[in-house]
C-alpha cells in the first residue's frame, strides 16, 4: 500500500467526513448474504473485479490527496514518464518509450510514445508531459506532492508531440524516477492555483474523469466505492478486467467475510488472525506478501512552520533526546512483530526498509529492549521517580505524555496499549487517545500531540521518503491556515539538510547508498521515529474468479497497491472450468507460494502465537 504520502491537514476535514461516513457494504438483504458464491464471468460477460479496502480514497485530485489507496487510484488513472519493473523494481518504459541524459548532463530527453488518447480521444502527447512538470516547478500547492522530484528541474519543454526535454540544474539520479502523474492540460488548464485546492477531479454529469492510464474512473460515492473502467487507448493495452471496484469496509474483518462470500474479489492489508483464518477457504488463496511498509512510533520534534515559527502543543519533555532514547530503549519490537503483528513483520530499525537491501542500514550500535537501561537513562538525565511511580523532569513537570493511535487499525491500538504498559514500567505516564487517521493529520500536521503511531511505505528511490525529514517539509501557513508539509516529526537538522541535497545529485550508486545510510543513521540517533516493524502485506483473492497476478518484486512482494499496476494489467478472469480446478488447487500463483503461505500460518498455529488484544473504551474513541 503506498502509504508514502500518507497526510495533509489541506485534505484532512474533507477526509475526515468521507471516512466518518464510511461504513461496510454490507449485503442488502439476508438473502443475499446467505448466497453461494457467484459463479466465475462468462465468455461475452462484463467482468468486474473488486478489490476490499478499508481506507477510502480521501481525494482524486493527484494534487490533494495523500492516502495510499489515493496513490492506488492516481496510478490506474494517469501514466507516469518512467515505471518500476514488476520483478526487481528496476526502471522500465511508462509513458516515455526511452530517454537519454545530454552529454553535457544538463537536461534529459524523453521519447514519449507516438499516437496516444486521453480517454476522451483528445491526444495524449508530450505537450501534456510538459505542462504538468512546469505546473508542478512554478505551483506552490502542486509541489506538495511532487515537488521533491522537480526541486532539480528548470523548466520542461515540449518539442514536439513526443519530444518531453527536463533542464536540470545538476545531474541527479532521480530523473529516472520522477512519480509524476501526467494530467491532460486541456482539462487542467482551467483550474488555476486557487481553484486547484478544492478540486474534486470526480465524474459529473455521468461523464468519467479524462485519463491516460489503464483505468478511467467512472463513478464515486465517498466512503463507499470508487468504480473504474478499463481504458481501451491505454498504451500497454485494454485491461482483461472490464471494470474495477474499490470498495471500503470497516475493517479487515468484514473485508474477509465478503471474500468468502464473493462480494469482492480481493481482500487487501489484512490483520494476522483475519489473513489465518482464510487460509484452506476452497476458492481463496492467501498470500503473505513481502511489503516495502514501516511503522513507527513517532515524536513532536519541535512542531514549526517552514519560518520556524512554532506551532501546536507538544510537550517540551519529548524534546529532549533522553527521553526519546529512554522511550526507544522501552519499546520491545520483537514482541509487537510476534503479539500484534502475528508473525508478519520483523522489528524494525532505520526508516528504509530491508527490502531496498542496497540503501537500508542496519545500526551497528542498536538501541534494544532493555527497561533498566531505559530508567539508567532518565536517572542519568536528572528524571526523578516521583511517589505516584510518575517521574518528574529537572525542572519539576511531571512525565506525562500523550500517545495517538488509529481508530482503523487494530494493530495501532494494540500497539499503543503495550507501549502504555512498557513506559509505565519506567515512570512514563501515557495517555493514550485512538482517533481516526484524518483526525491524526489534522492534528499532526497542526503540532498538536507528543507521540503518534503510524507508518510509511517507502518508494525504491529512496528521496522522497528521506525528504519528509527537511526542515522544508515542515508545516506552512496561508491565511492564517495551517498546511501540513510531509514532515510529521518536525525534525530539523541542518546536516542532514545538507546530506539530502548531496544524495539527490549524487549519481555514483555506491556512494549515493552510503550517503543514505548516514541520513539513516543520523535518524536513528535522534529517534525522531522509533521504528517498529517493518511489516507484510498479508492479502487474499478469490482464485476460482481471478488468476495471472504479478507479485512485485517477485517472487513473493504485493499483488496490488504495488508501484505500478502490473497486476491489475495481468490478471485474467477464470473461465467456468479454470473455476472448478482453481477451487480444488486454490491456483492463480506460484504452488511454491501458495504452499509457503500454508505452512507460515500453520507455523504460526502450532507455535500458539496469540494476537494480544488489549482492551480500551470507546469514550477514547474520537
Amino acid at each position: 500500500m503506498r502509504v508514502r504520502r500518507r497526510w495533509n491537514t489541506r485534505a484532512a476535514f474533507a477526509a475526515a467526513i468521507a471516512v466518518l461516513l464510511a461504513l461496510p457494504l454490507l449485503p442488502a438483504s439476508a438473502d443475499e448474504s446467505d448466497s453461494p458464491v457467484p459463479p466465475p464471468a462468462s465468455a461475452g460477460e462484463k467482468t468486474v473485479f473488486t478489490v476490499g479496502i478499508t481506507q477510502d480514497v480521501d481525494s482524486t485530485n493527484p494534487f490533494t490527496g495523500i492516502a495510499a489507496a489515493s496513490f492506488e487510484a492516481y496510478q490506474m488513472m494517469y501514466p507516469t514518464l518512467t515505471e518500476y519493473a514488476a520483478a526487481d523494481f528496476s526502471t522500465v518504459p511508462g509513458l516515455a518509450e526511452s530517454w537519454e541524459e545530454s552529454a553535457d548532463k544538463t537536461y534529459w530527453t524523453y521519447k514519449i510514445r507516438p499516437g496516444l488518447k486521453w480517454s476522451d480521444g483528445q491526444p495524449l502527447t508530450a505537450r501534456d508531459a510538459a505542462y504538468t512538470f512546469n505546473r508542478v516547478i512554478n505551483g506552490d500547492y502542486e509541489q506538495t506532492n511532487y515537488g521533491g522530484y522537480t526541486s532539480n528541474i528548470t523548466k520542461a519543454v515540449a518539442e514536439d508531440d513526443t519530444t518531453l526535454v527536463l533542464y536540470v540544474k545538476k545531474p541527479s539520479p532521480i530523473m529516472l524516477h520522477l512519480a509524476v502523474y501526467i494530467l491532460p492540460e486541456h482539462i487542467w488548464k482551467n483550474i488555476d492555483a486557487k481553484q486547484v485546492k478544492s478540486y474534486k477531479n470526480e465524474p459529473e454529469d455521468g461523464e468519467p474523469v479524462v485519463g491516460g492510464g489503464p483505468f478511467v474512473l467512472i463513478e464515486r460515492r465517498k466512503g463507499e466505492f470508487m468504480r473504474f473502467a478499463a481504458n481501451p487507448d491505454y498504451y500497454g493495452g485494454k485491461p482483461a478486467a472490464d471494470e474495477v471496484v474499490f470498495r471500503v469496509y470497516k475493517n479487515t474483518d468484514a473485508i474477509a467475510e465478503a471474500l468468502r462470500k464473493g462480494e469482492v474479489d480481493y481482500a487487501n492489508d489484512l490483520s494476522a488472525n483475519v489473513f489465518n483464518s482464510l487460509a484452506g477457504d476452497e476458492g481463496i488463496t492467501t498470500v503473505p506478501s513481502v511489503y516495502s511498509g514501516f511503522n513507527q512510533i513517532a515524536f513532536n520534534m519541535g512542531a514549526a512552520l517552514t519560518d520556524g515559527t512554532p506551532i501546536g502543543d507538544g510537550s517540551k519533555l519529548v524534546l529532549d533526546p533522553q527521553v526519546r532514547l529512554a522511550i526507544a530503549q522501552a519499546i520491545d519490537r520483537q514482541v509487537l512483530a510476534d503479539k500484534v503483528y502475528g508473525g508478519f513483520a520483523t522489528p524494525g530499525t532505520t526508516v528504509i526498509p530491508p527490502l531496498y537491501a542496497n540503501l537500508h542500514l542496519e545500526p551497528a550500535d542498536q538501541n534494544s529492549f532493555d527497561l533498566e537501561a531505559a530508567k539508567a537513562t532518565l536517572e542519568a538525565a536528572g528524571y526523578t521517580l516521583g511517589d505516584d511511580g510518575v517521574r518528574v523532569s529537572p525542572d519539576g513537570e511531571r512525565m506525562s505524555l500523550r500517545l495517538l493511535g488509529r481508530q482503523e487499525s487494530s494493530e495501532s491500538q494494540k500497539v499503543v496499549e503495550y507501549v502504555k504498559d512498557w513506559l509505565a514500567q519506567i515512570g512514563i505516564e501515557i495517555k493514550v487517545r485512538i482517533v481516526s487517521e484524518d483526525t491524526l493529520y489534522e492534528r499532526v500536521g497542526n503540532g498538536n500531540f507528543d507521540m503518534f503511531e503510524w507508518g510509511w511505505v517507502v518508494e525504491p528511490d529512496p528521496d522522497y521518503q528521506l525528504s519528509t525529514f527537511t526542515c522544508d517539509q515542515r508545516s506552512t501557513e496561508d491565511d492564517g491556515t495551517i498546511f501540513a508539509g510531509l514532515s510529521d516529526s518536525f525534525y530539523c537538522d541542518a546536516d542532514y539538510d545538507q546530506l539530502y541535497e548531496e544524495q539527490k545529485l549524487e549519481t555514483d550508486t555506491a556512494k549515493r547508498a552510503e550517503i543514505v545510510k548516514e541520513m539513516q543513521q543520523l535518524l536513528y540517533d535522534s529517534n525522531a521515529y522509533v521504528v517498529t516493524v517493518y511489516y507484510d502485506n498479508p492479502t487474499a483473492y478469490r482464485s476460482d474468479r481471478w488468476t495471472n497476478f504479478t507479485p512485485q518484486p517477485e517472487p513473493d512482494g504485493v499483488l496490488l497497491f504495488q508501484y505500478g499496476t502490473w497486476s491489475y494489467e495481468s490478471i485474467e478472469p477464470v473461465s467456468a472450468e479454470e473455476g472448478d480446478t482453481a477451487s480444488s488447487d486454490g491456483g492463480g500463483i506460484s504452488p511454491a507460494l501458495i504452499v509457503g503461505g500454508v505452512l507460515v500460518a500453520v507455523g504460526l498455529v502450532l507455535g500458539g502465537v496469540l494476537i494480544g488484544r488489549r482492551g480500551r473504551s470507546d469514550d477514547d474513541v474520537e
